[in-house]
C-alpha cells in the first residue's frame, strides 16, 4: 500500500465523515485521485465500513458486553478458520480474534442482559465440537475505545493539609 492511500487511511479512521474534497485539501492532493483511492480500497475490501464509535452507557445501561476466551482444537487442513467462521455467523458477535497465549480465540458478544450472554456461551458457543472450554469476561465500565476517551476525569484541586 502506498504512502497517500495510508494517510487517507488514517484520516477516514479518525473521523469516517470526512469527504474526499476535505481529505485533499488537508494532504495537498486532488480530490479526484482521493476518491479513486477511495473507490479503489473499498472494492479491495481494505475499507469494509465506516461507523460511529457510541458510549453505549450513555444510551442504554441494559446492554452487556462480553470478552469470552475459548479454546478449541484446530481442524486438520483448515486449522482454526471454519471454527472462527462457525462463531463469527451467529448475530451477536461483534468480533472474533486468533490468539497466542493460554487459549485460541478471543469472542466479543453483545447482548440484552447477564443472561442472554451466559446462553449464547452455554447454548451455542459451548456445544461447538471443537470448543474445549470458555471463560467469559463482562465489561463493567468503557473508559476508552478504538483511541477515543468516554469520559474525561476533572483533576482533584483540593488542597492537601498535613500536620
Amino acid at each position: 500500500m502506498n504512502e497517500f492511500k495510508s494517510q487517507i487511511l488514517d484520516l477516514l479512521k479518525e473521523d469516517a465523515r470526512l469527504s474526499p474534497a476535505k481529505i485533499a485539501t488537508m494532504l495537498g492532493a486532488e480530490e479526484a485521485d482521493v476518491s479513486a483511492a477511495i473507490d479503489e480500497m473499498e472494492k479491495e475490501h481494505v475499507i469494509v465500513k465506516y461507523a460511529a464509535v457510541v458510549n453505549w452507557s450513555k444510551v442504554d445501561d441494559e446492554k452487556v458486553t462480553a470478552l469470552i476466551e475459548v479454546e478449541c482444537s484446530p481442524e486438520r487442513g483448515r486449522g482454526f478458520e471454519s471454527i472462527a467462521e462457525r462463531i463469527y455467523l451467529y448475530p451477536e458477535v461483534k468480533s472474533v480474534y486468533l490468539m497466542s497465549g493460554a487459549y485460541d480465540l478471543c469472542v466479543e458478544i453483545d447482548g440484552k442482559n447477564l443472561k442472554e450472554v451466559a446462553s449464547f456461551v452455554s447454548n451455542k458457543l459451548s456445544t461447538i465440537e471443537s470448543v474445549i472450554s470458555t471463560k467469559t469476561f463482562f465489561i463493567l465500565k468503557k473508559y476508552k475505545q478504538d483511541g477515543i476517551i468516554f469520559e474525561e476525569f476533572e483533576d482533584d484541586h483540593r488542597l492537601l493539609i498535613s500536620p
